[in-house]
């Protein structure tokens, strides 16, 4: 059971229940999981979380392969196995390699791919140093402008607060699956 529980939809008050509706008849066509479920207790949260991620997401200008790079990259970061389990196998659909993706899972820094290696490189610059130095960003603006620069930082951004969402509210795979990532040496239990 999760720290945070999902809102029972019984108890679901007006606004809940408006947001709530609104997800089933948009776009995602379906209940709140995850890190909206979660977020479905403070209903505006939701619902604007709701709408990023479907732009991030859905609406996204790079292509399904780097969007899901990305997205496995933050989630990595963050040791969010909930997030991990639930694009690796989109990530695989999207044409992400079998060893970026292992790579990605074992907390690895070195990719075939040129795209994928700046997305890395400007990705971990932020997460880690919470800046990035001039020649990454200019790796990232060459490969997709300035505007592409902008929605890789907000895709980044976007899914480090999905992760820290879904790992405050101790949200579980689904039963009977195997945590699919190792624990990074850095994470909270090797800290004690």
């Amino acid at each position: 059971m999760p720290r945070i529980p999902p809102v029972p939809e019984a108890d679901m008050n007006a606004e809940q229940r408006r947001v709530f509706d609104a997800m089933i008849a948009g776009q995602r066509k379906a209940a709140p999981i995850g890190p909206l479920a979660v977020a479905m207790h403070h209903p505006p949260l939701a619902e604007t979380m709701s709408a990023l991620g479907l732009v991030l997401r859905f609406n996204s200008s790079f292509p399904p392969r780097l969007r899901e790079f990305t997205i496995l990259l933050t989630g990595r970061y963050w040791d969010c196995q909930f997030e991990w389990a639930s694009h690796e196998a989109e990530a695989r659909k999207a044409g992400l390699s079998d060893m970026s993706i292992e790579t990605l899972r074992a907390g690895g820094s070195d990719f075939a791919a040129a795209d994928e290696q700046a997305i890395h490189d400007y990705g971990m610059a932020l997460l880690r140093r919470h800046f990035a130095p001039e020649d990454t960003y200019q790796r990232i603006v060459a490969l997709f402008g300035v505007a592409g620069a902008v929605e890789l930082t907000g895709l980044i951004g976007y899914y480090a607060m999905v992760a820290l969402m879904l790992n405050a509210a101790e949200y579980e795979i689904p039963a009977g699956m195997k945590p699919p990532l190792p624990r990074q040496p850095e994470s909270r239990e090797s800290r004690g």
